[in-house]
C-alpha cells in the first residue's frame, strides 16, 4: 500500500521557477543526491553523472545557455544548479531505445521527490543549449547532458494544474478500453 505520506509528497511536487537565496545545507544536499544514487538503472551500470554547482559565475553562465527555461534569475538566486550528465556507453540501446534516458530520468525524479521532501523546490529542465552547458562546465564530448535542475527554496506559492482523469490517463487490458476502477 501506498503510504499517505509518499502519495502526499507526489502530489506536493511542483516545478518552481523562482528561487530564494536562502542557503541549503550541505546536509540536505547530501541526501537529496544519495536519494539520487540509489536509483535503479539499466543492469545496474549507473550511467549518471551529476554536476553540483555553486559558483555565481558559472550558475550565471549555465542560465545564459538555458536562456528563460525557467527564468534566467532562477539560475542565479538558487544555491545550487544540478546538471545530470550521463555515459551511453554505460546504458543500454536496444530497438532504438537508449535507456540512459530512461536511467537519468529515474534518478533525478528520486532527487526531485527527495528535495520536496526536504521542503526544497527544483525544475526539471531539459530545453538547453547541450553545447554551451558542455562548454562552460567542460564536460567530454562523449558524454550526454540529460537535464538541469535549479535547486533551493521557492520564492513564491505554487498553482495546481489540472491532470487528466484516471479514465482518460489509463486503459484496460487494450489500447482505448477506460480504465474505471470499480467503487
Amino acid at each position: 500500500m501506498v503510504s499517505k505520506e509518499f502519495a502526499d509528497l507526489v502530489r506536493s511536487r511542483k516545478s518552481c521557477r523562482s528561487y530564494s537565496d536562502r542557503p541549503v545545507s550541505e546536509e540536505q544536499l547530501l541526501r537529496v543526491l544519495d536519494a539520487a544514487r540509489l536509483a535503479p538503472s539499466w543492469k545496474n551500470r549507473q550511467c549518471w553523472t551529476y554536476v553540483v554547482v555553486s559558483d555565481p559565475d558559472i550558475k550565471l553562465r549555465i542560465g545564459c545557455a538555458v536562456g528563460n527555461n525557467p527564468d534566467a534569475s532562477a539560475y542565479q538566486k538558487a544555491p545550487y544548479v544540478i546538471v545530470v550528465c550521463a555515459d551511453p556507453s554505460l546504458s543500454g540501446n536496444i530497438d532504438g531505445k537508449q535507456y540512459y534516458m530512461t536511467d537519468c530520468g529515474i534518478s533525478l525524479e528520486h532527487f526531485c521527490l527527495a528535495a520536496s521532501a526536504e521542503g526544497l523546490a527544483t525544475c526539471w529542465v531539459g530545453l538547453f543549449e547541450q553545447d554551451g552547458v558542455r562548454q562552460v562546465l567542460s564536460v567530454p564530448e562523449h558524454i550526454e547532458i540529460v537535464a538541469l535542475t535549479p535547486l533551493g527554496y521557492s520564492f513564491g506559492g505554487f498553482t495546481d494544474k489540472p491532470r487528466k482523469p484516471m479514465e482518460q490517463f489509463a486503459c484496460l487490458n487494450k489500447w482505448g478500453e477506460p480504465f474505471a476502477p470499480q467503487k
